[in-house]
């Protein structure tokens, strides 16, 4: 009794560590189906299958291998040939597949900034984020529609803040895609790291509302919730007014966890506060 005991404790340890690490939503948008992937990993990255009549485009492949692991499994059940991978800031590992991203992004993958951040990124991960290397590639336009596997993509100014990064709106006003998404949770100091990043948010905000698409994605943070968008404009004018009126970090955060007691991130907003007031 007591062997059958310790190898059904086995078997439920063994199932426990094969559960999925990440989880996958699907969207249809008429002529052609999103198929989101959730990694869940410590930067909740999101990833994108876009399945159109003529094939799949991957859009902003995993970091770690393990959630590699599991994209490429989902990918290969669709029976579809991957066409391109798309960069809109996370550099992928599909060394055979053409890799389009918007233009003025390359240059900038081979710069200081996102140089640091992937040796960061190693040192503190190591082996468990994926080998990337050199792909072929293409830059895309911006405002020009581009059709992949079938599927129109149209390539939009992100945040002057966060450039190159691109907003896209993948189909006719169906999918809005952005490199963070708009989630009811406090803002990161990677994100509003000046008094000009509220304002480049705010009108990224405004611009992402006035596309009146029926989903907004983000490469953080997944899919938005109904409410969100317009959350994140109040968020941000919010963050704005106390810039102003408050005289100190201290009082900012003081000021502005206050103001959302209860919402996710809170234990960032010191940073914040701190980039900010620099």
């Amino acid at each position: 009794m007591k062997n059958l005991l310790i190898v059904f404790l086995c078997l439920l340890l063994m199932a426990a560590n094969a559960e999925a690490k990440g989880t996958f939503e699907k969207l249809n948008c008429n002529d052609f189906i999103v198929h989101i992937y959730n990694s869940n990993d410590v930067m909740a990255n999101t990833s994108l299958i876009v399945e159109g009549k003529e094939g799949l485009v991957l859009m902003e492949l995993p970091l770690f291998k393990e959630n590699a692991v599991e994209f490429n499994a989902y990918v290969k059940s669709l029976h579809k040939k991957v066409n391109v991978v798309f960069t809109d800031y996370h550099e992928g590992y599909m060394p055979d597949t053409l890799s389009v991203m918007p233009k003025g992004m390359a240059s900038f993958l081979k710069g200081n900034v996102y140089s640091s951040m992937m040796a960061h990124f190693k040192k503190t991960f190591g082996n468990t984020i994926v080998d990337i290397t050199p792909t072929p590639t293409m830059e895309l336009p911006f405002g020009e529609p581009i059709r992949l596997a079938g599927v129109s993509f149209t390539l939009k100014s992100g945040p002057t803040s966060d450039f190159p990064a691109a907003s896209i709106i993948i189909g006719n006003q169906g999918v809005y895609y952005t490199h963070w998404a708009f989630t009811k949770a406090h803002m990161s100091h990677h994100q509003l790291d000046s008094t000009a990043a509220i304002d480049a948010e705010i009108d990224a905000t405004n611009a992402a509302i006035k596309a009146k698409c029926k989903y907004y994605i983000g490469g953080h943070g997944g899919l938005a919730k109904n409410g969100d968008l317009q959350f994140r404009l109040n968020y941000l004018s919010t963050v704005k007014k106390l810039r102003i009126e408050c005289a100190t970090a201290a009082d900012f955060s003081a000021a502005l966890l206050k103001k959302y007691p209860d919402l996710p991130g809170g234990n960032g907003v010191k940073e914040l506060a701190a980039v900010l007031y620099k």
